[in-house]
């Protein structure tokens, strides 16, 4: 495996856009080996290059590139949009231990309009919800020392997040730490143009934030660790589904 990806062909970017206007099984049928070529195989070296990375920093986090990279195939079972393909390719190394929405993730994405870089919670539930609620409640201070660490978020960028219109239930509006405790997802995320996938070395930036965010993923999910194991007393997370890709 070399030690640098080289970058995705312009031809890549050029197959994502049409599959955007063209998004039928009578159009990627007969280009399905473009796809492969193009895509998926430069995106598993990218994957491994990933992978090999993380074991300097969040080896909790490493997993097989043909397990990291998400399927081109749409789960349309529950959507009104039947679009069989997504119109991006896709990697996400979640931590060990937590299931891939609830726990806190490395991923990224090439679409034909930008790369995209992010790391956080994204899909948790009421139970997960509930343990980092608790945890900010416990230690405002400390939490948002973390989560908010200028150093880290110079590279990563702000804390992200859908957030409740009103506080919590059980929590004041008052609540010295109340825009924390609102946000019902914990993330941070960049968006990077096409040419960031077309250059040599996008591997180096993906590390690159991967790494600054590192301590607040793995302080989120220690805290959700915790809960899992019922440690000191605490009720125990119910297990969840993992999220079909």
């Amino acid at each position: 495996m070399a030690s640098n990806f080289p970058g995705f062909s312009p031809k890549a970017i050029t197959f994502l856009r049409q599959l955007a206007n063209n998004n039928k099984r009578e159009w990627f049928q007969p280009r399905k080996e473009q796809f492969e070529e193009l895509l998926r195989q430069p995106m598993l070296q990218l994957a491994g290059l990933v992978a090999d990375q993380l074991r300097t920093f969040a080896v909790e986090h490493v997993m097989d590139p043909a397990k990291a990279v998400h399927r081109i195939y749409r789960d349309v079972r529950f959507s009104k949009d039947k679009s069989p393909y997504k119109t991006n390719i896709s990697a996400m190394f979640p931590r060990k231990g937590l299931s891939k929405m609830c726990g806190a993730g490395y991923y990224f994405s090439i679409s034909g309009k930008d790369v995209e870089l992010a790391g956080g919670i994204y899909g948790p539930g009421p139970a997960e919800l509930a343990v980092i609620r608790a945890a900010i409640a416990g230690d405002p201070a400390g939490f948002r020392k973390v989560i908010t660490n200028a150093k880290m978020t110079k590279i990563t960028g702000e804390i992200r997040g859908e957030q409740l219109a009103r506080p919590p239930k059980g929590f004041e509006a008052d609540h010295p730490a109340i825009d924390l405790l609102r946000r019902k997802q914990l993330y941070y995320f960049t968006s990077l143009p096409t040419s960031a996938a077309t250059s040599p070395g996008l591997d180096k930036v993906l590390v690159k934030q991967f790494k600054a965010m590192a301590p607040a993923m793995d302080y989120l999910n220690g805290i959700l660790l915790k809960a899992a194991r019922g440690d000191e007393g605490e009720e125990e997370l119910p297990v969840r589904p993992k999220p079909m890709f």
